[in-house]
């Protein structure tokens, strides 16, 4: 099975945002960050262009959410398209509620930490989730250096998933490109969120064909 490429549109041009999804039409995820400008300094996408996007691409929405009490907006997700929703563990006060709504709706439930976290307190999550989304950047911004450390803490999770005998995806977000993707492809991960490396690329479709061959 190939790498699970899923392009951040963070930067894309929303103006021919119809155009800017056929470009990427060769991934198999779109990834859509949402922000709120408090639990990340940074003030992104909202739920119209999540529609938007939905109305113009038959991939599936990997929808990433950057936000204080997420719970509040989980049945708007679904209403809107997505079809797995990621929530961030330093933002949800009862993660396993949490991931147990996300499910109740209908979609897959991912869980995110940031760089500064041990992927050791996922351990009692495990069980639950069908994604995990490792930060391999502080989110926020695009376009930020990768993290090196970010590929032990692939290894040390897909350790902890072989070892309880999981249906966990591994998922990547930050300063992922060819070079980064091998690391974190060899050391367990199943998908790779490509923001710059793709977008920024002269012909996209190689730039996602070159993460999916990775493995």
């Amino acid at each position: 099975m190939s790498i699970i490429v899923s392009p951040s549109i963070l930067t894309a041009d929303f103006g021919h945002l119809a155009d800017e999804l056929q470009s990427i039409s060769a991934c198999d995820w779109i990834h859509i960050d949402v922000m709120d400008g408090v639990f990340v300094p940074n003030i992104s996408i909202g739920f119209p262009i999540i529609k938007a996007v939905k109305d113009n691409t038959d991939k599936p929405l990997d929808v990433h959410l950057m936000i204080v009490d997420p719970d509040r907006y989980i049945d708007r997700c679904k209403d809107f398209g997505a079809d797995i929703v990621t929530v961030h563990y330093e933002a949800c006060r009862h993660l396993h509620r949490t991931v147990a709504a996300i499910k109740a709706a209908g979609m897959k439930a991912g869980v995110s930490i940031n760089p500064h976290v041990p992927v050791s307190v996922l351990e009692e999550i495990l069980p639950y989730v069908d994604l995990i989304l490792i930060m391999s950047v502080n989110p926020g911004y695009g376009g930020q250096a990768f993290i090196e450390t970010s590929v032990e803490k692939v290894r040390k999770l897909k350790k902890m998933i072989t070892d309880g005998g999981y249906n966990v995806t591994i998922e990547i977000d930050g300063g992922v490109n060819e070079r980064t993707g091998r690391l974190l492809v060899d050391a367990g991960a199943d998908a790779l969120v490509a923001g710059n490396y793709v977008v920024s690329a002269a012909d996209r479709t190689a730039a996602i064909r070159s993460l999916q061959e990775l493995r």
